[in-house]
């Protein structure tokens, strides 16, 4: 009996383990039918918006500035050499680089002894040709008194031959008479071309005694000259440069001793590539005489300038390029010639130019706007000039529109974009922020996380050590969390704009 009991419980166990396996089947298989009959579940798509900073372009008439760099140097320099040579016995005190001189002021001499002895041999000779000279005019009045006796001895020679000759056409008077006479007539007329001569000898050494003192007054100045030249003095008020002189040293003549600079007298001279010296041009091709100005920046130091241009090379230097400009510097207060400055010359002003940031416009000279349904609008925008971080355009159609200030490859026509204006101090954070890390879709939770593949993970990684502009404890502490199993989107999202932008 006890035996068929337990039969009984144990089929009855075994049937009710048999019906829930069944119902249980059963619940299975309709889960699965329900399952695979249930259409897929699409979460519904948002599209991306993008930050971005916007100028508004206004039309104006600008001054362009054209930006160039120069060097600074004087009008009036000159090389101080030695006209004699000698030991030098007298320096002034300021004969020092950088000294200070004044016109006229003594600045060496050169032992005068060898001049002074030339000097004196000079005036001994200039003595000797005086003494010779008058000799040659005393001489010159005998010769001419000599000649007017001997003219006058010939005439009385004459008549008295004349007279011999009517005695003896009358037939009183004897051959021998006559011969005497017309003897003495030639011998008179002889002793009247030996005057002359004497005359003519006495004229020369006239002549030779004039040019011999002419020659002996030349070397006289000369000499003089020469013992002038032992004493060097400045031209005009400046300043020594390159000074190596020390007093005793033996120079040569013609030897370099400094350099006298006029610190007053200063102009820049900087070259320029041929279209921006067009620009500088008037209507009738000549050089424009337009304000330029000069600056010299030098660890936080700034000296500046005036000035105008005055004219321009005459020439193009051999394997040189563009056109070297010269401009005159008015106060130029800590500048010195040799200065490598930052010339900024302001041109004629063009109407109708627009400023942009550089970043605003595209190599093909277009620009990103925005339409009134925050969408982006590609428009060109010729360029005009560039000035330094900004751009000069021309284009009417961009009159009050709001531009993108900083376009990116993620940045197209078509695209949605949240615009950051300047005017709100959180809007200049936010640009700020923006001009860091680029362009940004819609915020991102920061709470979810994102379960990232390995391959990803070591492009991410690879990402943040490529950029170099992030500090070495964020970049430290990014890759720390790019090793956990889950990161936070948001800095994904960061990352890759990093790279997109």
């Amino acid at each position: 009996m006890r035996f068929l009991t337990r039969s009984l419980m144990g089929l009855f166990l075994l049937s009710v383990t048999l019906g829930l396996l069944a119902y249980a089947g059963s619940l299975v298989r309709d889960a699965v039918e329900v399952r695979m009959s249930r259409e897929p579940f699409m979460p519904r798509g948002r599209e991306r918006e993008f930050a971005v900073n916007v100028v508004t372009a206004r039309a104006e008439t600008i001054s362009p500035v054209l930006s160039v760099f120069g060097e600074v140097q004087s009008r009036r320099t000159l090389e101080l050499r030695a006209a004699a040579s000698g030991p030098v016995i007298e320096l002034a005190p300021e004969f020092v680089e950088g000294g200070q001189v004044q016109a006229g002021q003594v600045l060496l001499r050169i032992d005068p002894a060898e001049a002074e002895a030339a000097r004196d041999r000079a005036r001994a000779d200039l003595a000797d040709a005086e003494a010779e000279a008058r000799d040659a005019g005393r001489a010159i009045e005998i010769a001419r008194d000599t000649l007017a006796a001997a003219q006058e001895q010939a005439q009385l020679r004459a008549r008295a031959l004349e007279r011999q000759n009517t005695l003896m056409d009358r037939g009183v008077g004897s051959a021998a008479a006559q011969e005497e006479a017309e003897l003495s007539a030639s011998s008179a007329r002889q002793s009247v071309l030996s005057a002359r001569n004497a005359e003519a000898t006495a004229q020369a050494r006239i002549d030779s005694a004039a040019t011999a003192l002419d020659r002996a007054r030349i070397a006289m100045t000369e000499a003089e000259r020469d013992l002038q030249d032992t004493v060097l003095r400045a031209a005009f008020d400046g300043t020594l440069s390159g000074v190596t002189l020390v007093e005793g040293r033996l120079v040569s003549a013609n030897e370099v001793l400094a350099q006298l600079i006029d610190p007053e007298a200063l102009e820049v001279a900087f070259r320029v590539s041929t279209p921006q010296y067009a620009r500088l041009l008037d209507d009738e091709g000549q050089l424009q005489t337009l304000p330029v100005e000069v600056v010299l920046e030098v660890f936080g130091t700034t000296l500046s300038a005036e000035g105008r241009i005055s004219r321009d090379s005459a020439a193009v230097v051999e394997g040189q390029t563009g056109r070297v400009i010269l401009a005159e510097l008015g106060a130029a207060r800590g500048l010195k010639p040799g200065d490598f400055i930052t010339v900024r010359v302001q041109e004629n002003p063009l109407p109708g130019l627009i400023r942009l940031p550089a970043t605003a416009l595209a190599a093909d000279e277009t620009v990103l706007a925005i339409t009134a349904d925050s969408r982006l609008e590609e428009l060109p925008a010729p360029l005009v000039r560039r000035q330094g971080d900004d751009v000069l355009v021309r284009a009417e159609a961009l009159e009050g529109r709001e531009v993108v200030a900083q376009r990116t490859p993620l940045l197209g026509a078509g695209i949605l974009v949240r615009p950051m204006r300047p005017e709100s101090p959180q809007a200049d954070q936010q640009a700020a922020r923006q001009a860091e890390e680029g362009p940004q879709q819609a915020p991102v939770a920061e709470a979810e996380m994102i379960a990232l593949t390995p391959e990803r993970r070591a492009e991410l990684v690879e990402l943040v050590r490529a950029n170099d502009r992030m500090p070495e404890e964020m970049r430290s502490r990014v890759l720390s969390q790019l090793e956990q199993p889950e990161v936070p989107a948001r800095m994904i999202e960061r990352i890759e704009n990093r790279r997109g932008g």
